[in-house]
């Protein structure tokens, strides 16, 4: 799949993963539209890709991925200037062991609020023209990071609700591919402040300092080579991608026998 004049949508993406999945995405030549309730660094992000480009094809739209609103207006706006959705990119989140209830409403509902409103603009049943959507998940996802449970909860699930989306399109005819990207500790203002941010888990701040120390962490621009990957390759549906500072590889699964459900 090329990425030249396709549309791409970006949440969370003021900055860290979700300002490197922007970059990545409009120097491959996608149309990237920067979403994020940062206004000042999400237009700071804009302003600077369009300078690389004549054509202003990055565009910041204020959004709060917690807010249905908010994002069927912000996908309706990219439709209009744009003329259609391509990619879709569910990057927001936080970790907050403290403000757990925000952490789901961001992490979980918000990817999952993101993904309807974009099916209703890139589904073929819709009259839209497909694409695919990639969920950032985590590596902590698969391997739950004790001191950050709630966390470790909703990245699990965002990967489970992408390989079901993905199970769902192929019946359906969504004509979507769906994926889900689980980075290990990656150099963001997240990893900073994480210690201060367990809440009641505070008495395992040692150990996950020494889970940090052992592990080292890896760069917003790897990760968002990776992100690359799902989005041009057609073959990737379905798929989750673990990435670390010891390399990539697929997660597997067990196999589950398609259903066998005749759709009317």
């Amino acid at each position: 799949m090329s990425l030249e004049g396709k549309v791409a949508v970006v949440t969370g993406a003021a900055a860290g993963i979700g300002k490197a999945f922007s970059e990545i995405l409009f120097r491959n030549g996608a149309k990237v539209v920067l979403l994020d309730v940062n206004e000042s660094g999400g237009k700071s992000v804009m302003e600077a890709l369009n300078k690389e480009d004549s054509q202003d094809r990055a565009l910041f739209l204020s959004c709060d991925v917690q807010s249905e609103e908010q994002l069927k207006a912000a996908f309706k706006t990219t439709a209009e200037t744009f003329g259609g959705i391509d990619i879709l990119c569910n990057n927001a989140g936080i970790l907050n062991e403290k403000d757990w209830e925000r952490t789901v409403g961001i992490n979980l509902v918000g990817v999952i609020k993101g993904t309807y409103a974009a099916l209703e603009h890139m589904s073929k049943l819709n009259g839209g023209r497909g694409g695919v959507i990639v969920n950032t998940a985590s590596i902590a996802g698969i391997k739950p990071l004790p001191s950050c449970p709630v966390y470790s909860a909703t990245k699990s699930a965002v990967i489970g609700f992408a390989r079901a989306m993905a199970i769902a399109s192929t019946m359906a005819g969504y004509g979507i591919r769906f994926n889900a990207l689980c980075p290990a500790l990656v150099e963001t203002e997240l990893l900073a402040s994480l210690t201060e941010k367990l809440g009641q888990f505070t008495v395992l701040e040692q150990p996950t300092r020494q889970l940090l120390d052992k592990h080292g962490v890896i760069k917003t621009s790897v990760v968002a080579e990776c992100l690359l990957e799902l989005v041009t390759d057609e073959t990737k549906n379905g798929e989750a991608l673990m990435v670390s500072s010891k390399g990539q590889m697929y997660a597997t699964f067990p196999s589950i026998p398609p259903l066998e459900v005749e759709l009317s």
